[in-house]
């Protein structure tokens, strides 16, 4: 933690933007990251970081492999949360992944998710010893850890109940001995972000209808106290993901306007 690289992460007084593109670990392969290399270049090189599965590290290493590149983040369970078209409903979460493994191959920071309220006491406690296994296994090799909290069929949670989940997962996350946070926006973000003793990061979510809708929730978080976004399709599923993530940059490092940012980097929906 007292790498310089790893500042712009985990301090709260500066914030961070992180691409994500591990979606295909549990979709496949869906637009836009369909050939992950191609996806892998078109990664601005100001963003701080890309999160993905560990074995795709291999194949897109041109992302990481130059000075002031963005780091590696790795996804280290697997969880049926994710499986959205399957229609899963227990939430189960296994180990996917070893933190060694990651870490051989170029690995920087791991992930690690949890799902608590799956309907299933075993399956909740289960979830936990996953969750504090892997990041304790990452701590003991000298890899931080952002902790995710994703809620049980989150899709159809109401604004309250969702920031509820939020509000007391997130906390979980963070006792658990999470480094940084990584989840929702909620109706009232910054509760979440004052209840946390670690720097929280607020997801992009579902793909957006315009790149200015997504910039405006960027903005959102940040305001409402994130330390930073964490932004998947909705920083590569649009014409030109490096101008749409360079714009990115603009609204959560230096606070420019989102429909200022559309302007400066000529972006169309």
């Amino acid at each position: 933690m007292k790498n310089i690289r790893y500042q712009r992460l985990f301090n709260r007084d500066e914030r961070c933007v992180i691409i994500a593109m591990d979606h295909c670990l549990f979709d496949g392969p869906i637009p836009g990251m369909t050939d992950l290399r191609e996806t892998a270049a078109k990664i601005s090189p100001v963003v701080d970081a890309v999160l993905l599965s560990p074995g795709m590290l291999n194949h897109c290493s041109q992302t990481f492999n130059y000075k002031g590149a963005p780091m590696a983040v790795v996804r280290l369970n697997w969880s049926t949360t994710y499986c959205f078209k399957w229609r899963y409903i227990e939430a189960a979460t296994v180990p996917a992944f070893r933190a060694a493994d990651a870490l051989r191959d170029g690995a920087d920071v791991a992930l690690v998710s949890l799902t608590l309220q799956t309907g299933s006491e075993t399956n909740d406690a289960n979830n936990v010893e996953v969750f504090r296994d892997l990041c304790s296994e990452a701590h003991s090799i000298g890899m931080p850890v952002v902790g995710e909290y994703f809620p049980a069929d989150a899709e159809n949670l109401g604004p309250d109940e969702l920031h509820q989940r939020i509000l007391v997962g997130a906390r979980i996350v963070a006792e658990l001995g999470a480094d940084l946070i990584k989840t929702f926006y909620t109706c009232d973000f910054k509760a979440v972000v004052d209840s946390c003793p670690v720097p929280v990061l607020g997801l992009g979510a579902s793909k957006l209808p315009t790149q200015l809708q997504a910039l405006e929730l960027a903005a959102r978080e940040v305001e409402d106290g994130a330390a930073g976004v964490v932004f998947g399709r909705n920083a590569i599923q649009v014409p030109d993901p490096k101008a749409f993530q360079e714009a990115l940059c603009d609204v959560v490092k230096r606070g420019a306007l989102p429909g200022e940012a559309v302007v400066r980097y000529g972006l169309r929906d």
